[in-house]
């Protein structure tokens, strides 16, 4: 490695939206350089986790350095190839940090999307040359031309500089090294590894500044530490487990530095942990891992988002040592006599979908609260749409919702976009009038009764049927809002009547009745853990 001067070395990274070719090209580049010898089993060879395998997908952004000869001089070219997913861009900011340049793959059939937006305007912000790729030329469908107009109106780049390939059938691949020997501007040097003698690996934060002892400089400007959007509560299914579970999440959290990890405990479920994802999918992804690499079975609860209070009397302000503090557990919502008022995190959308799906989504859009900022058509097929939308109304399934309105064919991006005021209430659920605390939620006002018929209407259908009717009810504050009745058995006490007065058969109805009143007074509702399991968990049926 030393061999090589900086003028000779170049750091780039491949960005593009999801599944638009990255890792293919990726193993082209490995080919052509000679890294990796040439076989059919080359398919995203950088993809090396089982879960990136199975979803088709780049979760952790992997590198590798290319030796090339271009005009008689050796080049060193590091590449790094980033995932596409929005909750992996947090991965996708790190890696561009390394680099002076970046390749913006974009799918030759499918056009600009969301993600290839986002991922632009970062390389854009770090002040990176940007060389677009059009990838797929080889598909049936293709429209590289239509793809060039988007680039050049979208992102102000001359159509001359697109490089139109097909990275399965390696087509052109050549031209993109050359212009990353020709348009990217060597670096200051190499990218190296130090080893730090920390007890623990919480102390090393990603975008920390390194210095001599007792010579401190200024801190690299543009790191900002990754902020947990969707927490969710994690059990053992097995409180025996509760210890091999721990070690499995420290293990994987050293891998994944974005997860957050508070202790947590709830009397139905056991002991556990609050988690905090940069996403759904990101959340989706750290389980599969855990149950595929430490063979972890776990509850996972529905997500929750991080809300705020502005609290109002200084006795709790002093308790808290704050005056706006962030809930994550919805159990610790603080009630409304003691807050001036409530905030809920919302985001910046960004949705690009063909134009006959239009009106589809902006109702759906408008279902979920949100607040239109702008509309752009890209070309005279597809537009693109600005949100402001709640983040818990994306949290569980706006991105279904959106891909089965549109066909498949719509994509979503978002950032944070801070905290706004919301009228938010609390809601309990109640059986036979007992608060169930695992079960307590925070919604906005306007959704609180179509949430609470939802969660009774499970609960009914998972409660066993005891000798007496069970009231399940959603209430706000003393108000009840939503109630389901899980009926009780009873005994047929008219078979022995044959025939007989109406009197003596409304007689024996009555006392059976009292007896029932009377039960429903004494019996306790045991809440078995799996109508827990199935009230919590995130809803795969939606």
């Amino acid at each position: 490695m030393s061999r090589f001067p900086v003028e000779n070395i170049r750091n780039f990274s491949i960005i593009a939206h999801v599944d638009h070719g990255k890792s293919t090209l990726a193993d082209r580049l490995l080919e052509l350089t000679g890294t990796i010898d040439k076989t059919k089993n080359n398919k995203q060879v950088l993809d090396k986790l089982q879960v990136e395998r199975e979803r088709g997908i780049t979760v952790k952004a992997q590198t590798a350095s290319l030796f090339y000869n271009c005009e008689g001089k050796q080049y060193l070219l590091n590449l790094i190839d980033t995932p596409g997913h929005v909750d992996f861009s947090y991965e996708v900011s790190r890696s561009l940090s390394a680099c002076q340049g970046v390749l913006l793959v974009v799918d030759a059939n499918e056009g600009i999307q969301a993600q290839t937006v986002a991922n632009f305007f970062l390389a854009f912000e770090a002040q990176l040359s940007v060389i677009p790729v059009i990838n797929k030329i080889d598909l049936k469908n293709a429209d590289p031309e239509r793809v060039v107009k988007q680039i050049e109106k979208v992102f102000d780049i001359p159509s001359d500089e697109c490089i139109k390939i097909s990275a399965k059938l390696g087509t052109n691949v050549e031209s993109v090294l050359q212009a990353v020997i020709e348009r990217i501007p060597p670096y200051a040097g190499q990218v190296g590894y130090l080893i730090a003698g920390m007890k623990d690996v919480t102390e090393a934060q990603i975008g920390d500044t390194l210095y001599l002892h007792k010579q401190p400089v200024e801190p690299l400007p543009g790191f900002k530490s990754a902020k947990p959007m969707v927490f969710a509560g994690m059990y053992p299914v097995d409180q025996s487990e509760y210890n091999n579970l721990k070690s499995a999440i420290d293990k994987l959290t050293l891998n994944d530095s974005s997860v957050t990890v508070h202790r947590d405990s709830s009397l139905a479920l056991g002991a556990g942990w609050r988690l905090g994802f940069l996403g759904l999918l990101h959340m989706e992804v750290f389980n599969q891992r855990l149950e595929q690499e430490y063979n972890a079975s776990v509850i996972l609860t529905t997500p929750t988002v991080p809300y705020k209070a502005v609290l109002s009397s200084a006795k709790l302000i002093k308790e808290y040592r704050e005056k706006e503090i962030t809930i994550i557990n919805p159990a610790q919502f603080p009630d409304k006599s003691k807050v001036t008022e409530y905030l809920e995190p919302v985001v910046l959308g960004t949705i690009i979908t063909p134009v006959e799906f239009t009106g589809k989504i902006m109702m759906l859009c408008q279902a979920r609260r949100a607040v239109q900022k702008n509309m752009v058509f890209i070309d005279q097929n597809r537009v693109m749409l600005k949100y402001l939308l709640p983040l818990n109304e994306i949290v569980v399934d706006f991105y279904d919702s959106l891909k089965s309105l549109s066909s498949g064919y719509a994509s979503f991006d978002y950032e944070d976009a801070g905290y706004q005021t919301a009228e938010l209430v609390k809601m309990d659920i109640l059986l036979n009038g007992n608060i169930v605390e695992e079960l307590v939620t925070i919604v906005h006002k306007d959704k609180a009764q179509t949430v609470g018929k939802a969660i009774c209407e499970r609960l009914k259908d998972s409660l066993p049927r005891q000798l007496f009717e069970i009231a399940i009810q959603a209430a706000i504050g003393s108000k009840i809002i939503a109630r389901e009745t899980v009926k009780a058995y009873r005994k047929n006490v008219l078979a022995k009547c044959y025939g007989g007065d109406i009197t003596r058969k409304m007689k024996l109805l009555k006392r059976q009745a009292e007896g029932k009143k009377k039960l429903r007074k004494i019996g306790n509702i045991e809440v078995p853990k799996d109508a827990f399991i199935k009230v919590l968990k995130t809803q795969t049926d939606k």
